[in-house]
């Protein structure tokens, strides 16, 4: 069995139940308000909610924001599995997780995020559902960098063909011509800063608009040079 894609809660490593805590707050937002877009993900999104570019961008779009520091694959599926989306009826789903899988194989993680979408279809079969891409990670070439780097080639095969599931990269632009990604993108090597964040979403934010506005998205859509 694949750890990756069975559901599983967060250990509750410090004892203090913050993760159960945050889903069950997130169960509450999920009955008491409207959200057009829900983003469900791990700290990349979570963090992103905390920018000038949720408050410009997404805020105005309804967008609700489910995503949780350290969450893995596993962990957002028992949050759906558990409730999450269960009293909601959101035009898009944006999905991004994955890199925290640290342990696992690019093709774990890949199944992962698949059951992922499968558990969403299931309860919301005509949402859109996005993807964007696995961001590169640590401030010289690694091997998790690699990782997520072949996680995003082979998510990206699988989903091509699905109908409503529309994979984009908002990976570019991060890695400099000596390889190193500058603190002035990710000052932790991680996060991607409030102008990286710019960066990496405006394709996002794009899609989005053109979704809500009832208008085909295109296809490959990525940050621009």
């Amino acid at each position: 069995m694949n750890p990756c894609s069975i559901a599983t809660p967060q250990q509750d490593t410090e004892g203090d139940g913050r993760w159960n805590s945050i889903h069950n707050r997130f169960l509450s937002d999920a009955k008491g308000k409207d959200g057009e877009v829900i983003f469900i993900g791990d700290s990349i999104l979570q963090a992103l909610e905390h920018t000038e570019v949720w408050n410009q961008w997404f805020a105005p779009l309804h967008c609700l924001n489910f995503s949780i520091h350290r969450d893995q694959t596993q962990n957002v599926l028992w949050r759906i599995k558990n409730g999450e989306l269960d009293h909601v009826d959101p035009k898009v789903i944006v999905v991004h997780v994955g890199t925290n899988n640290v342990e696992y194989t690019p093709e774990q993680v890949c199944e992962g995020i698949l059951e992922i979408i499968r558990t969403i279809r299931e309860k919301h079969p005509s949402a859109y559902i996005v993807l964007p891409s696995l961001l590169p990670r640590g401030q010289h070439p690694n091997t998790l960098r690699e990782k997520n780097s072949k996680i995003n080639q082979l998510l990206r095969e699988k989903v091509a063909n699905m109908n409503k599931v529309e994979m984009v990269l908002i990976d570019k632009g991060f890695i400099q011509a000596d390889g190193t990604i500058s603190h002035h993108d990710m000052h932790d090597y991680l996060i991607p800063t409030n102008a990286a964040c710019r960066k990496a979403f405006e394709p996002i934010y794009d899609l989005l608009q053109q979704i809500l506005s009832e208008g085909e998205p295109e296809k490959d859509l990525t940050p621009s040079e």
